[in-house]
């Protein structure tokens, strides 16, 4: 099986010469498709500089990204924004959505900005939301919605493109326990039902503990791996996760 993500020899500095910072040095690994993987570490770790650079957001001082067997380290202009919006998927903290459309506009403009059949348009929609559980919502503007549907509904913005790789930047950061607890729940579904591969950035234990990996950075390095053994339960993981957190001497949060 091809890897989804491969991340090869990563490196990004900052500044010049007098303060030059590595915010990564050399990471390299690869996500398969239909993984939810965790990203975490502590603050300067080195987590979201990878997720910019994966993102194409930032671009990395050397080394080589690829997602779906796409090197994006290549891509230039149009190509990048096209490959950007058709084969990645954002879920950020920040839900992003437009204040004057409504949540099923909302989930609809991914679909016409890249030029989607018109006559699949709604439909695709509709099942994007009915698979988040924000059906309800799809009448209602924004600002009508609690926090926990507008991340919900911006996770359904970013599937419906049915993209090879889904980032997402801690998407829980903003909500309560039950709202972060309904989308991570909504999220592992999506996972393991739908297949959809998931990169996700987090300082949470609780919110990791619903992924089937977790990479711990520390430095820009990789520190340590773990993976949720087949039939090992969520609270389990979550132990593990808080040992780890532990040794990196970071906050990982609360079972909830």
């Amino acid at each position: 099986m091809e890897p989804i993500l491969n991340v090869e020899a990563l490196t990004k500095t900052y500044g010049g010469k007098g303060s030059r910072t590595n915010a990564l040095r050399g990471l390299s690994f690869t996500v398969y498709p239909g993984e939810f993987v965790g990203i975490m570490g502590p603050s300067g770790s080195g987590k979201t500089t990878l997720l910019n650079c994966v993102s194409t957001i930032d671009a990395p001082t050397s080394g080589r990204i690829a997602v779906d067997g796409v090197s994006l380290t290549k891509l230039r202009g149009k190509a990048l924004s096209k490959f950007r919006r058709e084969r990645l998927g954002f879920i950020f903290q920040d839900c992003n959505l437009l204040d004057t459309l409504t949540g099923l506009e909302n989930i609809a403009l991914a679909l016409t900005i890249g030029k989607a059949d018109p006559r699949t348009v709604e439909s695709r929609s509709r099942k994007a939301a009915q698979l988040l559980g924000v059906e309800e919502v799809l009448d209602k503007f924004p600002y009508q919605m609690s926090g926990g549907q507008q991340q919900r509904l911006a996770a359904a913005r970013a599937m419906v493109t049915h993209p090879a790789l889904v980032l997402a930047d801690e998407p829980t950061g903003a909500l309560d326990s039950k709202s972060a607890g309904l989308l991570l729940e909504q999220m592992e579904q999506l996972n393991r039902e739908e297949g959809a591969t998931i990169l996700m950035v987090t300082h949470d234990a609780f919110a990791a503990s619903w992924c089937t990996r977790i990479l711990f950075l520390r430095d820009g390095e990789l520190f340590q791996e773990l993976h949720r053994g087949e039939g090992e339960n969520r609270q389990s993981f979550f132990r593990e996760i808080l040992s780890v957190v532990s040794q990196l001497g970071g906050e990982g949060g609360h079972e909830r």
